[in-house]
């Protein structure tokens, strides 16, 4: 992936309840921005947010960020494409209504995504095996010079470009042309080269394609590449902070709460299961926290903290100011966060890992008893 070296945070403005920040590089030919809510906040921090509470989450932010592109000239209509994974989660066409002149949504483009999964004998054992993905279900209108929305979670990115390549494929062959693409994502750092890629193919069909325009809940993360500090991460699924950009009101919103809040698995969980398959989603939780309960004795918290704030602290507030990407915010205090994130690697080294997991399975399991059949 590009190394994005000059990448810096920026003050956009606020809407309502909802900061906007934009995303600065030298590199980019599209516009990136941050969106960052109390809704938002508390849907990523804490994963007992569930059910249509999660849609709801995301509603205020995506309506200011749709707000925030008509007062610069988007216009009143647009397309949406719904893919039926975890995009339903995204409120895209209530967030519509909700906008000082509300959109017109010109279609509502669908397509199910689902993995193929094979029965295979491994070593004397049956397994299901992934083995790619395919289409099951698409509904396409083509038109001419039209805006495409889309709301969707993007990790490796591979199951969006899958879905996004073929809806261009059939839109295109059957004449229809985008003139912009606005997608809103609880996503990561791939998404910058990916969308910059696009952008060039786009601009290759239709010369007056204007751009692409991304809007992260929260921040621009990362994915872990192994199974990190706790051993029990999930490599190219969870998403960390570190090498991301995350707003620096979800960074204080982080530290100020309890332990657990910054120890999470990461910053979402499956995002379809926690409001579709509610039991599962749990299962999945308390997977992580009883594996943090079993190995805690062999976790070193600071390391752990330090793995989650995405510094290893000792910095200076200049240092810190480069690390998070945040030299030219205007933030209340900022320098408070600083020393709070500093404070908290300090301390971290006396905390009791095993009972700050029996705390939090505690919690999840009193709120899984109200989904279980």
């Amino acid at each position: 992936m590009p190394q994005y070296e000059d990448l810096r945070l920026r003050n956009a403005g606020a809407y309502q309840d909802t900061d906007i920040y934009e995303l600065s590089s030298q590199q980019f030919t599209n516009r990136y921005h941050i969106l960052s809510h109390s809704d938002s906040r508390a849907l990523m921090a804490y994963p007992e947010v569930v059910g249509f509470v999660a849609y709801q989450a995301l509603l205020a932010p995506t309506a200011a960020g749709l707000q925030y592109l008509q007062d610069r000239g988007l216009g009143r209509n647009l397309d949406i494409l719904t893919i039926l994974r975890g995009g339903l989660n995204y409120p895209l066409e209530e967030a519509c209504s909700r906008c000082r002149e509300p959109f017109w949504v010109s279609d509502i483009h669908f397509l199910s995504c689902e993995r193929k999964i094979e029965t295979r004998l491994v070593d004397g054992i049956t397994e299901r095996v992934i083995t790619g993905l395919e289409i099951k279900y698409e509904k396409i209108r083509p038109g001419r010079d039209r805006i495409l929305a889309i709301g969707d979670i993007l990790a490796t990115g591979d199951t969006f470009r899958f879905c996004l390549d073929h809806f261009l494929e059939a839109f295109r062959s059957a004449g229809g042309s985008l003139r912009r693409l606005v997608f809103f994502t609880v996503g990561g750092m791939r998404a910058l080269p990916l969308m910059e890629a696009y952008a060039e193919r786009m601009r290759g069909w239709w010369p007056d394609f204007e751009g692409v325009d991304v809007f992260f809940f929260e921040g621009m993360f990362t994915i872990y590449g192994d199974k990190g500090v706790s051993g029990i991460n999930t490599p190219d699924i969870d998403f960390g902070w570190l090498g991301g950009v995350v707003s620096p009101d979800f960074r204080r919103y982080v530290v100020e709460r309890p332990p657990y809040v910054l120890l999470e698995k990461c910053i979402i969980y499956d995002g379809g299961a926690r409001r579709y398959e509610i039991p599962v989603h749990f299962e999945e939780v308390l997977e992580y926290w009883e594996g943090i309960l079993a190995r805690a004795d062999r976790i070193d918290p600071a390391a752990l903290v330090a793995e989650k704030l995405g510094h290893a602290g000792g910095l200076d507030y200049s240092q810190w100011l480069e690390a998070t990407h945040l030299q030219e915010i205007t933030f209340a205090d900022l320098e408070g966060l600083w020393r709070k994130e500093m404070r908290l690697i300090e301390e971290a080294c006396s905390w009791d890992l095993g009972d700050i997991a029996r705390r939090k399975i505690a919690s999840v399991k009193s709120i899984q008893s109200l989904y279980e059949k």
